[in-house]
Protein backbone atom coordinates (compact mmCIF):
# COMPACT_ATOMS: atom_id res chain seq x y z
CA UNK A 1 0.00 0.00 0.00
CA UNK A 2 0.99 3.71 -0.52
CA UNK A 3 3.33 4.50 2.41
CA UNK A 4 1.12 7.85 2.97
CA UNK A 5 -2.57 8.55 2.48
CA UNK A 6 -3.87 9.64 -1.19
CA UNK A 7 -3.81 13.05 -0.70
CA UNK A 8 -0.29 13.42 0.86
CA UNK A 9 1.56 11.03 -1.10
CA UNK A 10 3.84 11.92 -3.96
CA UNK A 11 3.59 8.91 -6.10
CA UNK A 12 -0.20 8.86 -6.62
CA UNK A 13 -0.12 10.06 -9.86
CA UNK A 14 2.60 7.72 -11.03
CA UNK A 15 0.30 4.76 -9.56
CA UNK A 16 -2.95 6.00 -11.30
CA UNK A 17 -0.71 6.07 -14.73
CA UNK A 18 0.56 2.50 -14.04
CA UNK A 19 -3.12 1.50 -13.15
CA UNK A 20 -2.41 1.06 -9.51
CA UNK A 21 0.77 -1.18 -10.47
CA UNK A 22 2.42 0.36 -7.49
CA UNK A 23 0.33 -0.22 -4.20
CA UNK A 24 0.34 -3.72 -6.17
CA UNK A 25 3.42 -4.09 -6.30
CA UNK A 26 3.74 -2.77 -2.43
CA UNK A 27 0.77 -5.08 -1.18
CA UNK A 28 1.92 -8.22 -2.39
CA UNK A 29 5.62 -7.64 -1.44
CA UNK A 30 6.84 -7.64 -4.59
CA UNK A 31 8.88 -4.40 -3.75
CA UNK A 32 9.66 -3.50 0.00
CA UNK A 33 11.43 -0.53 0.00
CA UNK A 34 14.55 -2.11 1.64
CA UNK A 35 17.25 0.26 1.71
CA UNK A 36 18.60 0.37 -1.73
CA UNK A 37 16.31 -2.45 -3.33
CA UNK A 38 15.09 -1.38 -6.77
CA UNK A 39 13.03 -2.77 -8.89
CA UNK A 40 12.32 -1.58 -12.74
CA UNK A 41 9.06 -0.78 -14.51
CA UNK A 42 8.89 -0.67 -18.04
CA UNK A 43 5.61 -0.57 -19.37
CA UNK A 44 4.80 -1.70 -22.38
CA UNK A 45 1.67 0.56 -22.75
CA UNK A 46 1.86 3.43 -24.76
CA UNK A 47 1.02 6.95 -22.68
CA UNK A 48 1.69 5.66 -19.20
CA UNK A 49 4.51 7.41 -18.64
CA UNK A 50 6.57 9.82 -19.82
CA UNK A 51 9.49 8.28 -20.13
CA UNK A 52 10.51 4.61 -20.78
CA UNK A 53 11.00 2.98 -17.42
CA UNK A 54 10.95 4.04 -14.09
CA UNK A 55 13.04 2.84 -11.60
CA UNK A 56 12.20 2.62 -7.95
CA UNK A 57 14.74 2.57 -5.20
CA UNK A 58 14.01 1.51 -1.65
CA UNK A 59 14.87 4.19 1.39
CA UNK A 60 14.68 1.61 4.39
CA UNK A 61 12.49 2.71 7.03
CA UNK A 62 11.18 6.28 7.12
CA UNK A 63 12.43 6.27 10.80
CA UNK A 64 15.98 5.34 9.80
CA UNK A 65 16.69 7.70 6.48
CA UNK A 66 19.64 9.75 6.95
CA UNK A 67 20.92 12.20 3.88
CA UNK A 68 24.07 10.59 3.86
CA UNK A 69 21.81 7.18 2.33
CA UNK A 70 21.26 10.20 -0.91
CA UNK A 71 24.68 9.25 -2.01
CA UNK A 72 24.21 5.65 -2.48
CA UNK A 73 21.02 5.86 -3.79
CA UNK A 74 22.02 8.24 -6.36
CA UNK A 75 24.87 6.06 -7.22
CA UNK A 76 22.56 3.07 -7.60
CA UNK A 77 20.35 5.35 -9.70
CA UNK A 78 22.89 6.45 -11.91
CA UNK A 79 24.54 3.40 -12.52
CA UNK A 80 21.77 1.59 -13.25
CA UNK A 81 20.26 4.23 -15.73
CA UNK A 82 24.52 3.79 -17.37
CA UNK A 83 23.85 0.47 -17.80
CA UNK A 84 20.44 0.91 -19.54
CA UNK A 85 21.76 3.21 -22.09
CA UNK A 86 19.83 6.26 -20.76
CA UNK A 87 20.78 9.69 -21.95
CA UNK A 88 18.41 11.88 -20.56
CA UNK A 89 18.46 11.06 -16.60
CA UNK A 90 15.90 12.38 -14.14
CA UNK A 91 16.27 12.04 -10.40
CA UNK A 92 13.36 12.39 -7.84
CA UNK A 93 13.84 11.46 -4.19
CA UNK A 94 9.88 12.17 -3.32
CA UNK A 95 10.90 12.32 0.75
CA UNK A 96 8.98 15.29 1.47
CA UNK A 97 5.83 13.25 0.13
CA UNK A 98 6.60 10.45 1.78
CA UNK A 99 7.10 12.05 5.06
CA UNK A 100 10.71 12.17 5.91
CA UNK A 101 11.81 15.44 7.28
CA UNK A 102 15.51 15.52 5.63
CA UNK A 103 17.67 18.58 4.91
CA UNK A 104 16.56 19.46 1.14
CA UNK A 105 19.79 20.94 0.61
CA UNK A 106 22.59 18.30 1.80
CA UNK A 107 20.21 15.74 0.42
CA UNK A 108 20.05 17.45 -3.36
CA UNK A 109 23.96 17.80 -2.81
CA UNK A 110 24.21 14.02 -1.87
CA UNK A 111 22.28 13.29 -5.32
CA UNK A 112 24.89 15.05 -7.51
CA UNK A 113 28.13 13.76 -5.45
CA UNK A 114 26.52 10.04 -6.09
CA UNK A 115 25.42 10.75 -9.46
CA UNK A 116 28.75 12.09 -10.28
CA UNK A 117 30.77 9.47 -8.16
CA UNK A 118 28.70 6.64 -10.33
CA UNK A 119 29.49 8.45 -13.70
CA UNK A 120 33.21 8.57 -12.77
CA UNK A 121 33.32 5.14 -11.97
CA UNK A 122 32.19 4.32 -15.30
CA UNK A 123 33.88 6.43 -17.18
CA UNK A 124 37.09 4.86 -15.26
CA UNK A 125 36.08 1.60 -16.38
CA UNK A 126 35.27 2.17 -19.90
CA UNK A 127 39.21 4.24 -20.00
CA UNK A 128 40.48 0.64 -18.54
CA UNK A 129 38.57 -1.27 -21.32
CA UNK A 130 36.50 -2.77 -18.87
CA UNK A 131 33.29 -1.39 -19.90
CA UNK A 132 32.09 1.28 -22.46
CA UNK A 133 32.52 4.43 -22.40
CA UNK A 134 29.35 6.36 -20.85
CA UNK A 135 26.83 8.37 -22.41
CA UNK A 136 25.00 10.72 -20.48
CA UNK A 137 23.62 14.06 -22.41
CA UNK A 138 21.31 15.41 -19.17
CA UNK A 139 20.58 14.84 -15.27
CA UNK A 140 17.05 16.21 -13.98
CA UNK A 141 16.85 16.51 -10.55
CA UNK A 142 13.24 17.62 -9.70
CA UNK A 143 12.14 19.71 -6.65
CA UNK A 144 8.88 20.70 -5.66
CA UNK A 145 8.02 24.68 -5.99
CA UNK A 146 8.44 24.71 -2.29
CA UNK A 147 11.96 23.51 -2.33
CA UNK A 148 13.48 24.41 -5.52
CA UNK A 149 16.05 27.09 -4.09
CA UNK A 150 16.90 25.38 -1.16
CA UNK A 151 17.52 21.84 -3.39
CA UNK A 152 19.40 24.00 -5.87
CA UNK A 153 21.74 25.58 -3.25
CA UNK A 154 22.73 22.07 -2.39
CA UNK A 155 23.36 21.20 -6.28
CA UNK A 156 25.49 24.46 -6.22
CA UNK A 157 27.33 23.21 -3.26
CA UNK A 158 28.14 19.70 -4.89
CA UNK A 159 29.32 21.04 -8.15
CA UNK A 160 31.73 23.45 -6.01
CA UNK A 161 32.87 20.78 -3.43
CA UNK A 162 33.25 18.99 -6.93
CA UNK A 163 35.40 21.46 -8.69
CA UNK A 164 37.77 22.30 -5.90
Amino acid sequence: PPALPAALNGLVHLDEALHGTLTEIRKTGKFKGHALETILLAPSQKGTLASKKLLLIGLGKREDFHAELMKDVAHVAMREALRLGVKDFSFASDLKDAGVDSPTALVAENVVLGCIDAFRTQKWLGEKNMDQQPVLNKITLLAGPAFFETAGEGIKNAISSLNN
